[in-house]
C-alpha cells in the first residue's frame, strides 16, 4: 500500500501579491492543493479504495478467524482501528508532495517572490488535513456499511473523527519532515513499508495481548496503539472499560500526549530543515 494523496508537480501561478502575509498565503497553497487533489479524480479514488481495502480484507476474510473479549463483534474492535490506521497512509501523501514540489522547482520559485516562506509548510498540512477529513468521512461511512455501529453517544463519534484529524495534522508534519529530508519520490515511496510495521505492530487490527511478549512491549507503547484504542473508547461507549480495562479519558489522554510531542518535534525539525534549504 502507498499513499496516493500527492500533489503533481505543477508550475500553476500562485498570486504573491507584495506584503502576501502568512494567513493568506496559508490560504492560497492551501487552495492550489485541495484544487489539484479534486481535479484528479483517481487520487480521490484510490485513497479512498486504499483505507477501505485493509478493512474488507480484514472484516470478511480474517474477522471470522479472529476474536475479542466481552463479545465484542471484531467489526466493531477493528473499523476504529482501520481508521486510525488509515490516517498514516493518508498522510503519507504529505511526504510526496513534498518531494514532487522540490523536485520540480515549485518551491524555488516561491522563494523568488515576495511570498512567506513557511506558509509552504502551514499550507501543506491545512491543505491535507482538509483532504483527510474528506477520506475518513468516506471511509467511515464504509465502516457503518460493512457493519460497525456506534455504541457510544454521537458526541463520542464526533470527538473520536476529531481526535483523528488532530493525529493526521501531527503526523503531517512528520511527513513534511520526511519529504523534506528525502527529496525525492522514490525514496519518500520506501517509507511506506515503515508506515506498515507500525501500523501492523499495534492494537490496530489485533489486540495487542494476541501478540508475542517482546512484540507486545513494543505495540502497547507506540503512539498508533495509543490512538486506535482512544477512537474505540469514545466508540463503544459502556463496553469500553471491559474491553480495555480504562476510562476513555485515560486513552485520550495519553494520546493526545503522544499528538503533542510529535507535533512539537516535527515541527521544529520540518521547519528548521526547511530552511537551512533556504
Amino acid at each position: 500500500m502507498t499513499a496516493t494523496a500527492t500533489t503533481p508537480v505543477t508550475t500553476a501561478s500562485v498570486p504573491a501579491p507584495t506584503g502576501t502575509g502568512l494567513l493568506a498565503g496559508t490560504g492560497l497553497l492551501a487552495v492550489r492543493a485541495v484544487k489539484i487533489f479534486l481535479r484528479r479524480p483517481e487520487l480521490v479514488v484510490l485513497s479512498v479504495v486504499q483505507m477501505s481495502a485493509i478493512m474488507l480484507t480484514f472484516r470478511y476474510i480474517f474477522g471470522g478467524a479472529i476474536g475479542t473479549s466481552q463479545g465484542l463483534h471484531y467489526v466493531d474492535y477493528s473499523v476504529p482501528g482501520f481508521i486510525t490506521a488509515g490516517v498514516l497512509f493518508q498522510t503519507l501523501g504529505t511526504a510526496m508532495g513534498i518531494a514532487e514540489d522540490l523536485e520540480g522547482g515549485f518551491i524555488d520559485r516561491l522563494r523568488s517572490m515576495p511570498f512567506p516562506s513557511a506558509a509552504v509548510l502551514t499550507g501543506r498540512v491545512l491543505a491535507d488535513t482538509g483532504i483527510l477529513a474528506f477520506i475518513l468521512a468516506i471511509t467511515t461511512g464504509v465502516g457503518f456499511a460493512v457493519g460497525f455501529r456506534l455504541h457510544a453517544s454521537v458526541l463520542g463519534g464526533l470527538a473520536a473523527f476529531g481526535l483523528c484529524l488532530v493525529f493526521g495534522l501531527a503526523f503531517s508534519w512528520v511527513f513534511i519532515t520526511v519529504g523534506l529530508y528525502a527529496q525525492n519520490v522514490k525514496v519518500v515511496q520506501s517509507v511506506s513499508m515503515i508506515v506498515f510495521v507500525v501500523t501492523f505492530a499495534s492494537s490496530a487490527y489485533v489486540p495487542a495481548e494476541s501478540m508475542p511478549g517482546w512484540l507486545r512491549a513494543f505495540a502497547e507503547h507506540q503512539p498508533v496503539t495509543a490512538m486506535a484504542d482512544s477512537v474505540r473508547a469514545l466508540t463503544l461507549g459502556d463496553r469500553s472499560r471491559a474491553l480495555l480495562g480504562h476510562d476513555p479519558s485515560y486513552f485520550v489522554g495519553r494520546s493526545l500526549i503522544w499528538t503533542a510531542a510529535i507535533l512539537l518535534v516535527f515541527a521544529a525539525l520540518g521547519t528548521a530543515r526547511f530552511r537551512r534549504r533556504s
